[in-house]
């Protein structure tokens, strides 16, 4: 048996076997891009259900997205013809569904079992960047805290199920093999996202610190070189000072062992804890492998669904302080590695969110001095990660100085 299925039957132990796992909030929050036109929330929803929905405009440095729609734009072809183009509309199966408006806010009462897909109403080129935060508080069938508890159960079980259905085909061969990815958001990883408000200064970097930001690697690479994600954030302060911020902000770091991390979920378990160090692939910058891998999630999503990080420390300092460079993507399911047709993580494409999601975490824990961004020569801004994923960015650095 792979050590990799010994990981996923731990996880799916102390998944089930915790009563504290099975506890979750309702709200979920998501990023709704112009571009793919549907995104999947994840959301099975039964009949009774009530879906409460509101959405605010995505940061954007050109024009911003309005859930309404955009005055004036065209509005030929659209998936919801009586509505403006650009606003935010939902649907709820995935196939022959008639799309709802949902604009900046609206509430759905669920008269027969659906799936919730959320997207903009667009044909073609979208009128405004940027996209949407959405936020959908679901109130299940039934009331107390029994019955929300009992419903985020069969979440649960499902999604696993899934996850382990898509892991064996995978890895084994078994049973259908065209499955792509398995979405698991979690509710407190989802909470992390968004909206969020950076504050941003707009003092000018150092020249030396510049220069030596300009002569960064791009991106991170694998063990056979095979590049993968970018770099997008940087963190000045010293160990001392990185550690206790990233503790502070609620991340966790990684394991590095799967053997580890199996006897760690099962003793987690036993004593009726929450698992929240899911293993981290190694990963190269500078020719070596990461200092520290860090990750955010809820303890059940963890499995399938985690904001997470990669850092290293630079060869270099700023004004005599140390320089830490990370690359963080957000993992929203399972799909197949397209090296060797194994499964691994899927990440969320607009990488941008990551990173936002990182200073967001340190500026709410009080840790940060000043943050800018800073756009580098030959920036990355589509590309595909080490696994095969594609992914977009608009390029910046998030240079975060902590306190």
């Amino acid at each position: 048996m792979s050590k990799h299925l010994i990981l996923w039957i731990a996880c799916i132990a102390a998944s089930f076997l915790c009563p504290s796992a099975r506890s979750s909030a309702q709200e979920q929050t998501f990023q709704v891009p112009s571009a793919p036109q549907w995104t999947d929330t994840g959301l099975d929803l039964q009949s009774g259900d009530v879906v409460k929905i509101s959405a605010a405009a995505a940061s954007s440095d050109a024009q911003p997205c309005d859930p309404n729609g955009i005055s004036g734009a065209v509005a030929t072809n659209l998936p919801l013809p009586s509505a403006s183009a650009g606003a935010l509309i939902a649907k709820l199966h995935s196939q022959g569904a008639a799309p709802i408006l949902v604009g900046v806010s609206n509430e759905l009462k669920i008269e027969e079992s659906s799936h919730l897909f959320l997207g903009m109403n667009v044909a073609g080129a979208s009128p405004c960047q940027g996209g949407f935060s959405v936020k959908v508080q679901r109130i299940p069938s039934g009331t107390g805290a029994n019955a929300a508890s009992q419903t985020r159960g069969q979440q649960l079980k499902s999604q696993l199920s899934n996850a382990a259905q898509v892991f064996m085909s995978g890895q084994f061969g078994l049973g259908k093999s065209e499955s792509n990815a398995v979405s698991s958001n979690g509710p407190n990883a989802a909470n992390t996202a968004a909206p969020i408000s950076l504050k941003i200064s707009d003092t000018t970097l150092d020249s030396d610190f510049r220069k030596n930001l300009d002569g960064l690697p791009r991106r991170v690479n694998d063990q056979l070189n095979n590049l993968g994600d970018m770099v997008n954030f940087v963190i000045v302060g010293s160990q001392k000072q990185l550690q206790a911020a990233l503790d502070a902000a609620s991340w966790h770091i990684a394991d590095t062992d799967n053997r580890k991390a199996v006897l760690n979920a099962l003793m987690e378990t036993y004593d009726s804890k929450d698992y929240i160090a899911m293993p981290m692939s190694t990963l190269y910058l500078f020719n070596r492998k990461q200092d520290f891998g860090y990750e955010m999630a809820d303890p059940i999503a963890m499995v399938a669904s985690r904001h997470h990080f990669r850092i290293w420390k630079a060869p270099f300092t700023c004004k005599g302080q140390e320089v830490w460079v990370g690359a963080g993507t957000h993992d929203i399911g399972f799909a197949k590695d397209k090296r060797n047709n194994s499964v691994t993580h899927k990440i969320d494409p607009s990488v941008d969110g990551e990173r936002e999601n990182i200073g967001n975490s340190l500026q709410k824990a009080d840790k940060v001095a000043s943050m800018t961004y800073y756009l580098p020569p030959n920036p990355v801004q589509d590309a595909k990660n080490a696994t095969g994923d594609g992914y977009h960015s608009d390029g910046r650095l998030l240079v975060i100085f902590l306190q």
